[in-house]
């Protein structure tokens, strides 16, 4: 499979890394070192699949065209767009044409989310009644510096959207039964810190997000009739520890078992390898979890904007 990279940024540099042998060349209209301006300006024989490393506006006319041409595309996420219907629109012309395109999430590929997706499908815990997680780094400033970022519900759907996709991963289809309990803009325009929550779904949600966290961390407390189960911490920041712990009845001190890793991030790894299977499977692109997350996170955007306090 020969690939692109569209957009020469952080992400870009990371996209074309895991690539390996397959990448063939780079797409930025600002970055000098790009080997083109436009997508346009690549010779459609000279690949078959893009990674996508824009901004949000341009993705959909971006991946429009890719479909267009028959070409597969890994784009990073959030996949949003002004209206559902565009995301139909998409994901019709994907199956027509019998491309793939991914949404990358990925934080899927962390090896305790998998262990705790896992975990969860085993039954093990038993009944699932509430699960909170907390996602938080220090990039206030640099979101305010930006020409773009800082805007919008700000970190709502940066972070949010990663929060959300996890617990569909772990705990599938939740739907919109969410509302926003808090939304601050202590250093920034849009929103810098959010907190959201489920109202009637189960197992009862609860999450967090903001910018102001000096050392990026990340949390998940599960709460079941059988015992708990946690994660601290991610791989890329490590050390990262995933701890369960089973109910004792009537009551005592739970046995715990604790995993702890120190490694570099293998998400980025495993998430290109992924979608390169499913180009080669020829997979049926689906893009629900986009739709839903469009949905809601276009819901909860406006609640966290008529909340917003300093």
């Amino acid at each position: 499979m020969k690939v692109i990279v569209v957009g020469l940024g952080v992400q870009g540099h990371k996209r074309r890394h895991h690539a390996g042998d397959d990448f063939v060349a780079t797409v930025d209209p600002v970055n000098p070192d790009a080997d083109y301006k436009t997508i346009q300006d690549v010779p459609l024989g000279d690949y078959d699949a893009a990674l996508c490393c824009v901004p949000d506006a341009p993705k959909i006319d971006l991946l429009t065209y890719l479909f267009e041409n028959g070409k597969h595309a890994l784009v990073e996420k959030p996949l949003f767009a002004a209206d559902d219907a565009d995301l139909l629109k998409l994901e019709a012309l994907a199956q027509k044409n019998n491309v793939v395109a991914y949404t990358a999430y990925n934080h899927r590929f962390e090896p305790h989310y998998v262990a705790m997706h896992d975990l969860i499908a085993s039954g093990k815990l038993g009944r699932i009644y509430h699960c909170r997680m907390f996602y938080g780094n220090g990039t206030a400033r640099l979101v305010r510096d930006s020409a773009w970022r800082d805007k919008g519900s700000g970190v709502l759907p940066d972070l949010g959207s990663h929060l959300l996709d996890t617990a569909s991963f772990w705990f599938g289809d939740l739907g919109d039964d969410f509302n926003i309990v808090s939304s601050s803009n202590y250093e920034n325009k849009a929103p810098d810190h959010v907190v959201f929550a489920s109202g009637e779904t189960r197992p009862k949600l609860e999450m967090e997000m903001t910018l102001l966290m000096w050392r990026n961390h990340f949390t998940c407390d599960i709460f079941a009739e059988n015992g708990t189960a946690h994660i601290t911490s991610l791989c890329k920041w490590g050390p990262s520890t995933f701890t369960t712990r089973m109910r004792v009845l009537p009551s005592g001190r739970p046995p715990e078992e604790s995993k702890t890793l120190v490694q570099e991030d293998p998400t980025w790894a495993a998430e290109y390898a992924h979608f390169k299977g499913l180009v080669t499977s020829g997979a049926k692109t689906s893009l629900a979890n986009d739709i839903w997350l469009n949905r809601l996170l276009g819901k909860l955007s406006a609640e966290a904007l008529e909340k917003v306090s300093r």
